[in-house]
């Protein structure tokens, strides 16, 4: 399935959540939609779900707005940080609602993170702690196979090791039912080895759109004396530097750097993670980077 959000503009009252964007996501890819809270990733995932209406500009999939379009619904997946089924009912009636409105509904997928999770079908979801309620809209979403599965902070309340389980069993459905997955998160460092493409917003505008790995060899952090550095980071951007006792470090980013370059000035040299880019990169004042 093709989605592309076209000039998009999502305005809720005197506040624009969306401003001018331009992002398509491609068939069968892993994608980190990141940004600060109030970036407006949350608007742009109910705009593909087909929660809400843009103010201006186009949503589509495979050419068709997802508003109010049964059809078009039935391919695409959101489970949000919460509130996704309603807390009256058992586990297994939770469950059997999704299948019913998913086509490609896995009955196995379910039972096997039913117990990985150990839910019982049994359950009342009133009773369910923060974690478990967490796991269940993990997996509906896994189970669901939706042509696009979109996942919003989906594990609040899970411990790392839930987490990491979390992860592991997103790479094994992407590898065995290929989809477009599209994950929102603050944990970046956790689950960045699984995107072949970051979205980035602030403030309403797409910061920029790559690939993950372009993403990392644009960043070069170095550290040596002061002379060094400013010598090496001359003409560069930098987006975080410190100094100390006459030694100083810098983090470079915006072209594709080269780990030796920085060495032949005499300097060590590394790339950044991707969560130590995101922070500093929607710190800056600098609206787009390409």
């Amino acid at each position: 399935m093709k989605v592309e959000l076209r000039g998009v503009r999502k305005v809720f009252g005197d506040t624009k959540a969306l401003d001018g964007v331009d992002v398509h996501f491609e068939e069968n890819k892993f994608y980190g939609l990141l940004g600060k809270n109030g970036a407006g990733k949350t608007t742009l995932m109910q705009l593909l779900a087909g929660h809400t209406l843009p103010t201006a500009g186009e949503v589509l999939l495979d050419g068709e707005a997802p508003f109010n379009n049964r059809d078009a619904l039935k391919r695409v997946c959101l489970i949000n940080e919460s509130s996704n089924f309603k807390r009256r009912l058992k586990v297994k009636d939770v469950l059997k609602i999704a299948s019913l409105f998913y086509p490609n509904w896995s009955r196995e997928t379910a039972e096997y993170l039913m117990e990985k999770f150990n839910l019982k079908p049994g359950m009342s979801t009133r009773g369910l702690s923060k974690g478990m309620e967490s796991a269940l809209g993990i997996i509906i979403g896994l189970s669901a196979r939706a042509d696009v599965t979109i996942f919003d902070e989906p594990y609040i309340g899970l411990d790392a090791s839930a987490r990491y389980m979390f992860y592991d069993l997103l790479l094994e459905e992407f590898e065995e039912h290929p989809r477009t997955f599209i994950l929102s998160t603050h944990l970046i460092d956790e689950v960045s080895r699984l995107f072949e493409e970051v979205v980035v917003l602030k403030e309403g505008e797409v910061l920029f759109q790559e690939t993950a790995e372009l993403m990392i060899e644009k960043s070069l952090k170095v550290s040596g004396t002061k002379e060094k550095v400013d010598a090496f980071t001359k003409g560069k951007t930098v987006i975080e530097e410190s100094e100390m006792m006459g030694m100083k470090s810098a983090l470079v980013y915006g072209e594709v750097l080269q780990l030796e370059d920085a060495k032949a000035f005499g300097l060590e040299a590394e790339r950044s993670s991707m969560q130590t880019l995101m922070v500093h990169l929607t710190d800056q004042k600098e609206e787009k980077y390409a």
